[in-house]
């Protein structure tokens, strides 16, 4: 629902109508869903009714990592708050959301490289078997996502609208025979098939510690557009893995494509593969030339660190078990870097954000106790005052809401129509390049029109696959900032309600712990677009070729420009509408939780304190058992949340 369907002349006024939790719900926001209405703090779970508990375990039994004392917190938490009331059932949930989220976490890895570097063969050596094919000629453009599964099973994704097709396989000669079939050159030449994308579950050690590995297409394709499919799908990773190999070094195509990935991802790791091809000498000269040409031409400042391997060799002692072969190749060096600095680097800074959000979960359940509490020990003429002051609080918070939901709807307006500016220069860039390389070709071809479209067909695709990956990278960066200042604001309404709540109430107030900045979240996943090439020109006919050369020229050059003209626009609208699209989903999602978050807040002040007060009127015999009750709850939850802040530094700060 708007905040602008939501008219303020039907706020309540009166004390006598702010009694009615529900209302004070439904006049400041839509109720939350799954949300039990807040005078249900008050009843007891029936007794004898058990509640299935999600208790999930994140490491193995006596590995006292921080993740796994996060685990058990989260899990001791969410069992304390259920037992307090049905009325803080999905702040249960969410803190048992948050534990499987942690349980969960996937540390995705693009592997990049250029044609016969290796990359295959490196990564059959971490799966511990030749799972994956490997081609002496290119594989075709479709990515390869390697994931953690029980056991051997492919599912062959298409963009052509076809199902998928899986198959499960006993052995990694099946598996391999079977993926030759669609990432082959050779099985699938340019494709054919249609393949958009494969995932394979393997039950490699490597992966069950958390890492998604992804064969990536791109350098050496035979098409431009399929290296900027690589680019524009790096971002979604946590890092990227270059192999690079002595014959040659490193090339020019793999240095300007190297600028590319580390403007789009932060991580960059570098392995020369084959390195048991080379003597000692000249893997020190090659590592030293690499690194030079890092620095000068990739423009890296700090040492670059650059892992030799011997991934053939790693295979052959991963088959065999051999550690010490495992560890000579160099694979053992790649295997630390990605479980034991990647991997528990992101669990890091992933526990330390959860253990924030779950800070907070528990911060509104305080509140709203201490709320309760308080209510129930202060004289029912002042709570009623107090109830007064908090009421019209919330009026002019609601008048705040419907300001910013108003403005927030003005900025994706603004930014609309900036896209449309921006679509019409694509049109004019896009009319102008593709007219001079479609001239070019029929100056050079006697104007054959079947050469300018083929020159045109080379262009087409990397032309509109870069603007794309240009236009959606600008326009998340520019959706995170708009979207950002109006999460500050929003934040500073929330924390105005509830220290205003708690400073009527003579209550400890905690700031909310997790204030992230903005951030278009998705699972890393591979795009394949199929932009329209076919100009549908026909050739001079008879009495065209009877014509002046120059008169024969303007003809053709005018019958490709206005053919130009409607290719251009079909492949501009491919790219203008998923952007535009993916703006008013940003905006829609954003505000949604925005709505969501304010109604929690209004739940756990105005909802807690009104229940007590109907409880103070109806069931007065029955209140002191209830407040020590609920004063005891309450300091079982301040010890959890202490030793939470504890994992993100807060020391008790705060509340």
């Amino acid at each position: 629902m708007d905040y602008a369907t939501r008219g303020m002349e039907s706020l309540p006024k009166r004390r006598d109508w702010l009694m009615t939790p529900t209302k004070i719900v439904a006049l400041a926001g839509a109720p939350l869903p799954k949300m039990h209405p807040p005078g249900h703090i008050w009843r007891r779970p029936v007794e004898g009714a058990e509640r299935t508990q999600r208790n999930l375990q994140v490491t193995a039994p006596g590995k006292a990592t921080s993740a796994a004392v996060l685990a058990r917190l989260l899990n001791d938490a969410a069992s304390l708050v259920d037992s307090i009331s049905p009325a803080f059932v999905p702040h249960g949930d969410s803190l048992r959301n948050l534990l499987e989220r942690l349980r969960d976490q996937r540390f995705h890895l693009a592997v990049l490289g250029q044609f016969k570097r290796g990359k295959s063969t490196l990564l059959n050596a971490l799966l511990g078997e030749e799972a994956l094919p490997v081609s002496v000629i290119p594989l075709t453009a479709i990515p390869t996502f390697v994931r953690a599964g029980d056991r051997r099973h492919v599912r062959v994704i298409f963009g052509n609208g076809n199902s998928s097709i899986e198959r499960s396989a006993d052995d990694a000669q099946e598996l391999n025979e079977f993926l030759a079939q669609y990432v082959t050159e050779e099985a699938n030449p340019e494709n054919r098939l249609g393949v958009s994308q494969v995932e394979v579950l393997h039950p490699a050690p490597i992966l069950q510690a958390g890492v998604v590995l992804i064969d990536t297409p791109g350098i050496g394709s035979t098409h431009r557009h399929n290296t900027e499919a690589t680019l524009n799908f790096i971002p979604q990773c946590d890092a990227a893995l270059f192999v690079v190999s002595p014959d040659p070094p490193i090339t020019e195509v793999e240095i300007e494509f190297l600028k590319d990935v580390r403007s789009r991802i932060g991580r960059v790791f570098y392995v020369l593969s084959k390195a048991d091809y080379l003597t000692d000498s000249d893997r020190a000269k090659i590592l030293e030339f690499l690194r030079r040409v890092l620095r000068e031409q990739v423009g890296i400042d700090s040492d670059v660190s650059i892992i030799p391997v011997s991934a053939g060799s790693g295979l052959a002692a991963r088959q065999n078990g051999d550690q010490d072969r495992w560890a000579k190749s160099g694979m053992r060096d790649i295997e630390t870097l990605l479980t034991d600095f990647l991997v528990h680097d992101k669990e890091s800074a992933l526990a330390e954000a959860i253990a924030r959000k779950a800070s907070d979960v528990i911060g509104d359940v305080l509140l709203e106790l201490r709320l309760s509490v308080q209510s129930l020990k202060m004289p029912l003429d002042e709570l009623e005052k107090r109830l007064d002051l908090l009421g019209n609080r919330l009026v002019e918070a609601d008048l705040q809401r419907t300001s910013e939901k108003d403005t927030l709807e003005g900025d994706q307006k603004r930014m609309a129509a900036l896209l449309e500016e921006q679509a019409e220069q694509l049109r004019r860039k896009a009319k102008w390049q593709f007219s001079q390389v479609a001239q070019d070709a029929l100056e050079k071809n006697h104007l054959n029109t079947d050469a300018a479209q083929s020159a045109l067909a080379e262009v087409i695709p990397g032309f509109f696959e870069h603007e794309l990956g240009a236009m959606s990278m600008a326009f998340e960066g520019q959706v995170r900032d708009t979207l950002n200042r109006h999460r500050q604001r929003t934040d500073a309404l929330i924390e105005s309600i509830r220290r205003t709540a708690a400073e009527l109430f003579d209550i400890p107030y905690q700031p909310i712990a997790s204030k992230e900045e903005f951030e278009i979240k998705r699972q890393p996943y591979w795009v394949t677009h199929h932009w329209p090439i076919s100009l549908g020109v026909l050739p001079e006919g008879f009495w065209d070729r009877l014509l002046p050369y120059g008169m024969r020229k303007s003809r053709a050059v005018r019958r490709m420009r206005e053919r130009i003209e409607v290719l251009v626009a079909e492949n501009v609208e491919n790219v203008r509408w998923p952007t535009l699209q993916n703006l008013i989903k940003s905006f829609r999602e954003f505000g949604n939780a925005l709505d969501a978050r304010l109604e929690e807040a209004v739940s756990a002040t105005m909802g807690a304190i009104e229940a007590a007060y109907e409880r103070r009127k109806s069931e007065s015999a029955a209140v002191e058992s209830e407040t020590a009750r609920l004063e005891r709850s309450t300091s079982e939850l301040e010890q959890l949340d202490e030793d939470l802040r504890q994992h993100y530094g807060a020391n008790g700060q705060g509340g």
